[in-house]
């Protein structure tokens, strides 16, 4: 890739990306803004995807809302990402988990590993 356009993207990450993998039960701090206000706003749910590399990477979250499946995805290093806590570990053996959108209820649980 073009030297400058790496420096560009290098400018744009942040210094500290949360640790987190497939699988684990995350809770994202999205700041929203409305007007002339700003507010936090807590999504959780379980992590589907993490995808690309760099300054472009995004990862997926599910949760289910009153029996409706809701995904989002941000870009790791968006500043309206404010934080992301990792509620819990899950124990996956694949990088993408796309059938957690046909399950509902307790099937959609992932395994928690235990330390």
């Amino acid at each position: 890739m073009n030297k400058i356009i790496e420096e560009i993207e290098n400018a744009q990450k942040k210094e500290t990306t949360p640790q987190f993998n497939t699988g684990d039960t995350v809770r994202v701090h999205n700041r929203i803004k409305e007007g002339n206000r700003e507010r936090v706003q807590i999504f959780e749910g379980t992590v589907l995807k993490i995808q690309g590399g760099g300054s472009r990477q995004t990862f997926t979250v599910r949760k289910e809302s009153s029996g409706i499946g809701v995904e989002k995805t941000w870009p790791i290093h968006s500043p309206n990402v404010e934080k992301v806590e990792v509620v819990r570990r899950g124990k996956v053996r694949r990088a993408k988990l796309n059938y957690l959108r046909g399950l509902t209820g307790k099937k959609a649980k992932v395994k928690e590993i235990i330390r």
